[in-house]
């Protein structure tokens, strides 16, 4: 499937009572006849995470080429959105469900939560708390802040992926994590990093493999 160009979209935030309302900057791709529909979360706001990751931009689209539309987003605080940058999860996800939310509301198909580094965090979050989530990729999850439970819990289809020099994801833990996991797939990469400078064409190759063929 050619990949379909990307429009910018303004993902509404929850309004709490005297604040103003606020947005979420993201990049939607819709796809014909859409097979899924994935959200893409960008790493650690403080670190300079954003949805310009060449990382967070390949999941996006190896989804599109799949058949999935996808929608990749900044956080709170970064690029066009609104508020202040944070390291506290539980404004992560509150960025992560209005994201979710956007996408319903744009396409009928089944969600599926995705997240690279501090993102992939989110997303596994997500997929604990939306059972309508069945697809749930993580890319470079930090395996020391990584729920062996919650991987263990989802019953869905899951893809893990890291470097094999990655300082951030021990490979041998993670490989311990896809073995208790239901149904996972694994991709050590190797010869790469946290960063992907040399990985991108590998990591956006097992997934579309793990995606399978589009059934449209």
């Amino acid at each position: 499937m050619a990949r379909s160009l990307e429009q910018l979209a303004t993902i509404a935030l929850p309004q709490r009572p005297g604040e103003p309302p606020g947005t979420l900057e993201g990049l939607f791709a819709p796809v014909p006849e859409p097979r899924a529909a994935a959200v893409v979360a960008a790493p650690h706001p403080l670190m300079g995470g954003n949805m310009d990751s060449p990382v967070v931009a390949e999941v996006a689209r190896a989804c599109q080429r799949a058949g999935a539309a996808s929608l990749r987003f900044n956080w709170r605080g970064v690029g066009a959105s609104a508020g202040v940058p944070s390291d506290d999860f539980a404004q992560a996800d509150v960025d992560f469900q209005a994201a979710l939310g956007f996408l319903g509301e744009s396409v009928s198909a089944p969600p599926v939560a995705c997240g690279y580094s501090f993102g992939s965090l989110a997303a596994l979050r997500a997929a604990q708390g939306t059972p309508a989530i069945r697809r749930l990729v993580l890319v470079a999850p930090p395996t020391s802040m990584l729920s062996a439970q919650a991987i263990a819990e989802f019953t869905g289809e899951l893809f893990l992926a890291t470097g094999d020099s990655d300082e951030w994801v021990d490979p041998g833990l993670l490989a311990e994590f896809a073995e208790q996991a239901q149904a996972a797939h694994l991709e050590i990469i190797p010869d790469c990093d946290h960063f992907f400078m040399t990985g991108l064409g590998a990591l956006a190759a097992g997934l579309e493999r793990w995606w399978g063929p589009d059934p449209g």
